[in-house]
């Protein structure tokens, strides 16, 4: 379902130490790290900056091979030192065999290990919990987003609607608003990051950057950007790799 998903760090350093320290224990390595972001498959995070501030109230589910390892994320995490958000455990609220748990990143965003009967193969992130402050108005753009994206509303009420895809899903709570993290969600083609940012900006929603090229990632990077109604930053982007 994602591209990729990047949050803020006030101290980039101290953050990579805990995603490195629990996503191993998920089978989950770094794949990149550069002057600009640490990269876990499609999770990354950056510096926070005056400019680009930190990312807060995020929740992020990465998936875990077995409840096993669901276990290992909490033991490590906790024994190093990070804080505990909710012992390993079947949470029957979600599913019959949802089996989680869950630590604090150094700003406080949730991290949770998850297993699962429909996680998604290969790792990385499962689904994400973004709290907004007005669901309705979030839902729409959502919406909105989801004819150029690929995934779909799957259900709604008047405090929480649920998108998913082929693999991956998020949740819009209604909550004090998370803050400052970036969305992206690929294309197949340039023709539909165009369609994405001409129809959001036309609907009335705030472009946060044009379509077009940004070889600062890699040469064929084309994007567009658009501010959801908490501000957060969506991208839609094609790398044009064959």
């Amino acid at each position: 379902m994602f591209d990729h998903v990047t949050i803020r760090a006030s101290d980039r350093g101290a953050s990579e130490r805990f995603y490195q320290t629990v996503l191993r224990t998920l089978g989950i390595e770094k794949t990149h790290t550069d002057e600009h972001f640490a990269e876990w498959r499609a999770f990354s995070l950056s510096q926070a900056t005056e400019e680009k501030p930190v990312t807060r109230r995020l929740h992020v589910g990465f998936t875990a091979p077995s409840r096993a390892h669901v276990d290992e994320f909490w033991r490590v995490g906790t024994g190093a030192g990070y804080q505990d958000d909710g012992a390993p455990g079947l949470r029957p609220q979600y599913d019959d065999d949802y089996y989680g748990s869950f630590l604090l990143d150094p700003d406080g965003n949730s991290a949770e290990a998850v297993h699962h009967g429909s996680v998604h193969e290969g790792g990385g992130i499962d689904h994400l919990w973004i709290r907004v402050a007005e669901e309705a108005a979030a839902r729409d753009f959502y919406e909105s987003v989801a004819r150029h994206a690929g995934f779909k509303l799957r259900t709604a009420t008047a405090d929480r609607a649920h998108f998913a895809g082929t693999s991956g899903s998020f949740s819009l709570v209604r909550d004090t608003p998370t803050e400052n993290v970036h969305l992206a969600f690929p294309a197949t083609d340039n023709a539909a990051v165009d369609d994405f940012h001409r129809a959001l900006t036309e609907a009335g929603y705030r472009g946060n950057g044009a379509p077009g090229e940004r070889p600062i990632y890699h040469a064929g990077y084309y994007s567009a950007f658009i501010l959801d109604p908490d501000g957060n930053n969506v991208e839609i982007v094609n790398h044009n790799r064959r």
